[in-house]
């Protein structure tokens, strides 16, 4: 059954000689087509190019001995690509079979950016009230005919079996919403050309989209680029930004990172950098504050202090960071009130010598204002309030390198001085200036190094 509103449909289904797709290598390819030429099959069985393990043997029926003689998947990964092109890709537990058919034809050399449906995902939306939709529970739920578990095209057989079903129990408008909404599918806006989306990565990095007269409109960040653009569009009439981007939308680029760090550390770097219209929130770029605690006569007292003045990434006393004198107020006022302590002594209020401040006469102050309670008692209350704020210190004699993939990210102080792929390009980036010290880069960073991660030392 082919819904006019879809396009063309593959049910494909593999068997593999294992679960990890970097790893282990498929046996048999198994395909379902329909269009508007009616229902074609096409099977083939695959070298591995490795053994395949007594378990999965005894699981498929597929032996060593079946597959000694058939081809390796790069000798048939052109007619398949050919086969499968302008299809939507519908699997059962789909990113398993997308996983290794990606990789397999990564390593042929050709790529493989379907529309890709999941049948377990399609059956949770369109079943909510059942707990189970492993393919085993649609068979005996749906009453489909098997005609030999666990071989690629038996299985693919049975996934446009539950396709025809539903089409039976759900009007097709409903089911029609219900793949736009699983695939992602996307409206891309009229001044981007379609063949784009063949050329999106299916990697972590970072996108730039840009307006008229290459104004940089949006920049974002994704562990999959492809997927995140066009979810951006994929709902673009329901969302006033979404649709704002549309609009306005001439180009998009994007930069590849080995991982999610690459990524984050890129995207808080160009955001400052190119000021991007639609990134309010990481783009404010005004000066950077925070608490610095100093004993002041018998007294620890918070003093503001500014980014400017000092190198925040280089100090070990500081607590919170703000980008305004308010925001900092404000956020002192309110570990004030939560710890008891005093609006005078923290200097968010003047008192005439010997009278209390007004949080005491709220009872919000044990007195350290008219001496009820001793400083150094004081002290300590602001001490253990405000260690929740503390700025980790950089604990490094110098600049680090963290490594993720083949990629080294250079840091200094906290400061993200750039990537590298060599000793040289490190070289290049000891020797450049040290940026100044940005409160995201910091989050980042800070959060990242709580987990075990690699770090090579480097040296100007």
């Amino acid at each position: 059954m082919l819904d006019s509103t879809l396009p063309r449909l593959a049910f494909v289904d593999l068997e593999t000689t294992g679960a990890k797709a970097t790893v282990d290598r498929i046996t048999e390819i198994g395909v379902v087509l329909v269009d508007e030429h009616g229902v074609r099959e096409w099977s083939r069985l695959v070298h591995p190019q490795t053994r395949i393990p007594g378990f999965i043997e005894q699981l498929t029926g597929i032996s060593n001995d079946m597959v000694a003689d058939a081809p390796r998947f790069d000798a048939v990964a052109q007619e398949l690509a050919e086969l499968l092109h302008g299809y939507l890709f519908i699997a059962h537990n789909a990113r398993f079979d997308y996983s290794f058919l990606k990789n397999e034809f990564k390593r042929s050399g050709l790529a493989f950016q379907p529309d890709v449906l999941c049948t377990v995902k399609l059956s949770r939306v369109l079943f909510p009230a059942y707990k189970h939709h492993n393919l085993d529970s649609l068979i005996e739920r749906h009453g489909l005919v098997e005609s030999g578990r666990h071989r690629a095209l038996a299985d693919a057989r049975l996934i446009h079996q539950f396709w025809q079903k539903v089409h039976v129990t759900h009007d097709a408008a409903i089911i029609a919403d219900a793949v736009k909404k699983l695939i992602g599918r996307s409206s891309l806006p009229s001044n981007i050309d379609r063949s784009l989306i063949d050329d999106l990565p299916d990697a972590p990095g970072v996108y730039l989209f840009y307006g008229e007269n290459d104004l940089p409109l949006y920049i974002g960040k994704s562990i999959n680029i492809r997927q995140r653009v066009l979810a951006h569009f994929s709902a673009d009439h329901s969302h006033g930004k979404e649709l704002s981007l549309s609009q306005q939308l001439r180009r998009i680029d994007w930069i590849e990172t080995a991982g999610e760090l690459g990524a984050l550390l890129t995207e808080a770097k160009l955001i400052k950098t190119l000021q991007p219209i639609h990134n309010r929130r990481l783009r404010r770029h005004n000066a950077l504050c925070a608490w610095q605690l100093q004993q002041q006569g018998e007294h620890l007292r918070p003093v503001l202090t500014w980014a400017d003045d000092l190198d925040f990434g280089a100090q070990d006393n500081l607590h919170g960071l703000y980008h305004s004198q308010r925001d900092a107020q404000k956020a002192l006022r309110s570990i004030a009130d939560q710890n008891q302590l005093c609006l005078n002594v923290l200097g968010l209020e003047k008192t005439a010598k010997g009278r209390p401040c007004f949080a005491y006469q709220l009872k919000k102050c044990k007195g350290a204002c008219i001496g009820q309670e001793q400083p150094h008692e004081h002290a300590a209350r602001l001490l253990m309030a405000m260690s929740k704020l503390k700025l980790a210190t950089w604990r490094y004699p110098g600049a680090v390198g963290l490594q993720e993939g083949d990629e080294i990210h250079v840091i200094d102080h906290w400061c993200y001085l750039g990537t590298a792929k060599n000793e040289a390009e490190i070289h290049d980036l000891l020797n450049s200036s040290r940026p100044a010290f940005d409160r995201d880069t910091y989050l980042i960073l800070s959060k990242t190094l709580k987990k075990p991660v690699r770090l090579i030392p480097v040296a100007r």
